[in-house]
């Protein structure tokens, strides 16, 4: 097991194989590094090295009381970065993750970054507000609060339908995938899962995307349900500088799993490009 002691105590567990350009991968809500296997091995295979960490209170890193927000995510992903002196790297985050990769960027990594890219990302923002008219309502919001606060197990089981569409018409039910997204779930603390909610809910990433002028692949299915497309992944590209927008017809929320075949090529193509 690999893990790095930060300046304020919290360990973060990472796995870091092979050898050449570093791909970087940020996990979603609220699961682990484990979630990126099908990308860890794919471009590993390929010649580039791969690191994975779980965010702080994920997995197996710290059960932190304290540091369940964005900037502090960035900051941790930061030191890890400079303890392993990545430079030309290229950083890859899904959903909670593409914020929190986004974030990174614009605050600490302009110098350390060839490119990004945002997988299903909750940016620039998933909350309804004045500003942000056809964002979610909170009341959604604070329905998984209640889920993780009072009958975590059983939300966790029953949210990884919507995550992968398997509630769609057709789709088959992988039992597997849902037992593994449960277990990395529970793997994590309960109140680094509670708090991260408003993380990735509430935070603006508007500023963060125009301040980062690298090349970014924004990938999004259009049948996201859990990160809706036209509020986060269309408006996102249209923010970055140098942004470029691929979205699936179809495709959900979990699909660099479900759809990890065409994900990975069009990362790789992106990176070679």
């Amino acid at each position: 097991m690999s893990a790095l002691k930060l300046k304020d105590g919290t360990e973060i567990y990472y796995k870091d194989w092979g050898t050449g350009q570093p791909i970087v991968f940020h996990h979603g809500w609220p699961l682990s590094g484990d979630d990126w296997d099908a990308q860890m091995i794919f471009f590993l295979n390929e010649g580039y090295r791969v690191i994975a960490h779980d965010r702080r209170g994920h997995g197996r890193s710290s059960q932190t009381a304290n540091g369940h927000d964005m900037d502090t995510y960035a900051a941790d992903v930061a030191e890890l970065t400079e303890a392993l002196d990545l430079k030309d790297a290229i950083h890859v985050g899904h959903s909670t993750g593409g914020g929190e990769v986004i974030r990174y960027i614009a605050k600490y990594g302009k110098e350390r970054v060839a490119k990004a890219i945002l997988v299903s990302s909750v940016t620039p923002i998933m909350l309804k507000t004045e500003e942000n008219p056809d964002g979610v309502p909170m009341s959604v919001f604070d329905e998984i609060r209640v889920g993780v606060a009072t009958k975590r197990p059983q939300f966790y089981h029953e949210f990884t339908d919507a995550f992968y569409g398997f509630n769609r018409d057709g789709v088959k039910t992988l039992q597997g995938v849902k037992d593994n997204w449960w277990r990395q779930g529970m793997m994590g603390g309960i109140n680094a899962h509670y708090e991260c909610v408003k993380a990735f809910s509430e935070t603006d990433f508007t500023d963060d995307l125009k301040n980062v002028a690298i090349p970014v692949l924004v990938l999004h299915g259009e049948d996201d349900q859990i990160v809706p497309f036209e509020t986060t992944g269309a408006l996102a590209v249209k923010l970055l500088p140098n942004g470029k927008l691929i979205s699936y017809p179809g495709f959900p929320h979990g699909m660099p799993t479900t759809e990890a075949d065409t994900i990975n090529k069009d990362i790789l193509a992106f990176i070679k490009g």
